[in-house]
């Protein structure tokens, strides 16, 4: 059985040595706050959700013969206490009930959840996007209706946009929405993957729905969203149920349906065919959530692949007379965990770093610094969640290496972390819609302003280190000068309308998330400097050398890949690849 210990001091560094939160007066936070919400958010993810765990992979959800879903043995009662506890509440404005407290502080939650159980921390996830969308896009009768109710967690929240025949391609959905005398839609279609569409934890749901106008135009300009409760105002029964509960890989603890629309009553949000603008709001949420579960599920793997290697005797190590030794003594272990722990804590520092970014983008005195931080939260967005998922499964799946064949048996627990880390690679955007984003609507579509200046800030951390930290610097720079070169042969290749931008778009995500990483381990190293005789603060060093060392030379390699085009990779024709 995995165990889970929230990594409470990484996140104190990350929040107060590294990021000084407490320094910005907008956010209006003192370090004892700081110390509280994390001492208190670890323990309850470690006492409350993490036993939660192993119940959830195994018991999962059961869909009942009236369409009633029922959720793994434990989660009401946590659920409840969740609520109770208001952890919900914490980033969420006060006009509604919420905390009013930095976002960045809610993200350290959040990942605490993710890793204690992933399937768990699906419901109330989504719901932070939906009060988003409705702050943004809602009348005022529905922010007064529901926005309440959210907020505090006594309801929940879904975005119903999948359809069998429409995924990425969200303008080809069928479901359709018409007006009625009242005000009010009738929404009718069948919308899947829809995760926490029915669930025993609130007496109400609320469903945030894409759908067409009898007269809405082709494609995606003709979407609408539309708010569809479970239960309507009047206390009766909305014509929203669930069909059936999807049979997954992972993360059997969320009840991912299939949703049907008989004719529900629905609310427009925001305006008509605008309903695609609107979502992304809760869209972009979701995506950073998805980046955060990544490393979540990295870092439970990793604990329990130390505990593992600390313990378990094979081998022995050059001049030992031992009869075994435990694992890691071994280098080729020790390169798995180092990679782990390269990321995992270099993934946090960017994750929270981004998390802050957002809060300026709402608190920042000036109109600038506001649109500034909202444009590199736009930039990293499909970074974090493209490139921040794939090597949260790439180190579930390598600390599943270090326990050998017991990795593979379930008793161990490393397989079911790795069948739930799966699916964050999936959903929100597959990675590879990601970094289509990042190279054609982040990258070329403003010839690559903001990317420069995202680049400026890391070149400008590289001329100001210290001596001491010119190990990473040097490196660091180096990689930055290959992110301007593949981002100005993408930005060449877009005008030219060339296959190549798709074809360098994947090798250009994992080139910024690794640049980003980085920067976050050269200021770390800055931090960390002058203070070795701290183990922690040595330990930071060292795994910054390791990640100047072992992860920044592959920018050349992914620049070489991003410049060799799509000749090769395009050059066979369709009728060449099996059918059979």
């Amino acid at each position: 059985m995995p165990s889970y210990t929230p990594p409470a001091r990484d996140t104190r560094f990350v929040l107060t040595d590294l990021l000084g939160i407490t320094d910005y007066p907008q956010l209006a936070i003192d370090a004892d706050l700081v110390d509280t919400i994390v001492r208190e958010a670890g323990r309850f993810a470690a006492e409350v959700i993490a036993p939660l765990n192993r119940v959830a992979d195994t018991q999962g959800c059961t869909r009942h013969a009236d369409g009633s879903v029922s959720t793994p043995g434990g989660f009401p009662e946590a659920y409840r206490a969740y609520v109770d506890s208001a952890w919900g509440t914490l980033g969420l404005p006060e006009e509604h009930g919420g905390q009013g407290l930095p976002h960045v502080l809610a993200t350290v939650i959040e990942e605490y959840l993710d890793s204690a159980c992933h399937a768990f921390n699906m419901y109330p996830g989504l719901t932070h996007g939906a009060v988003a969308v409705l702050l943004a896009k809602g009348s005022d009768d529905l922010k007064t209706r529901y926005l309440p109710k959210l907020v505090s967690g006594e309801w929940l929240g879904t975005m119903a946009l999948t359809e069998a025949q429409a995924g990425t391609d969200l303008g080809l959905i069928r479901t359709r929405a018409e007006p009625q005398a009242d005000g009010t839609y009738r929404i009718a279609g069948e919308k899947i993957f829809c995760s926490g569409g029915e669930q025993d934890l609130t007496d109400n749901i609320v469903h945030l729905v894409l759908a067409k106008l009898p007269d809405a135009p082709e494609g995606s300009r003709g979407i609408s969203l539309f708010l569809v409760p479970k239960i309507l105002p009047d206390g009766t029964r909305n014509a929203a149920t669930c069909g059936a509960i999807e049979h997954k890989m992972g993360v059997h603890g969320s009840a991912t349906c299939v949703m049907n629309f008989d004719g529900a009553t629905g609310w427009m949000v925001g305006e008509p065919n605008a309903g695609l603008a609107a979502m992304f709001i809760m869209m972009n949420a979701a995506r950073l959530s998805c980046g955060n579960q990544g490393l979540a599920q990295a870092e439970l793997a990793y604990q329990n692949a130390v505990a593992y290697v600390s313990e378990r005797k094979q081998g022995r190590a050059p001049g030992s007379s031992a009869a075994a030794d435990p694992l890691i003594v071994q280098p080729d272990i020790r390169r798995l965990l180092m990679d782990a722990r390269a990321f995992t804590e270099g993934m946090r520092a960017l994750v929270l770093w981004t998390a802050l970014q957002i809060d300026l983008a709402h608190r920042a005195d000036s109109v600038e610094e506001r649109e500034a931080a909202d444009a590199l939260v736009g930039l990293l967005t499909p970074v974090i969640k493209g490139f921040g998922t794939d090597k949260g499964f790439e180190t579930a799946v390598a600390m599943q290496q270090c326990f050998g064949g017991h990795g593979y048996i379930a008793e161990w627990g490393m397989e079911q972390i790795v069948r739930d880390a799966r699916v964050a690679m999936l959903y929100e955007g597959a990675n590879g819609v990601q970094a289509l984003d990042l190279a054609r609507r982040k990258l070329a579509r403003d010839n690559g302003q903001v990317a420069e200046r995202f680049l400026a800030l890391v070149e400008g951390a590289c001329e100001e280190a210290s001596p001491s930290t010119r190990f990473i610097a040097l490196p660091l720079r180096e990689a930055v000068h290959e992110a301007r070169e593949a981002a100005r042969f993408l930005i060449d290749q877009a005008r030219l309308d060339s296959d190549a931008l798709g074809a360098g778009s994947y090798a250009f995500m994992e080139l910024m998330g690794t640049l980003a990483i980085g920067w976050m381990w050269l200021r770390m190293a800055q931090v960390a400097a002058g203070h070795e005789s701290d183990p922690f603060h040595a330990a930071k060093l060292v795994t910054a050398r390791y990640y100047a060392e072992r992860w920044l030379p592959d920018c050349a390699a992914l620049t070489r890949q991003i410049e060799a085009g799509a000749q090769a990779m395009m050059a066979l024709d369709p009728e060449a690849f099996p059918r059979s």
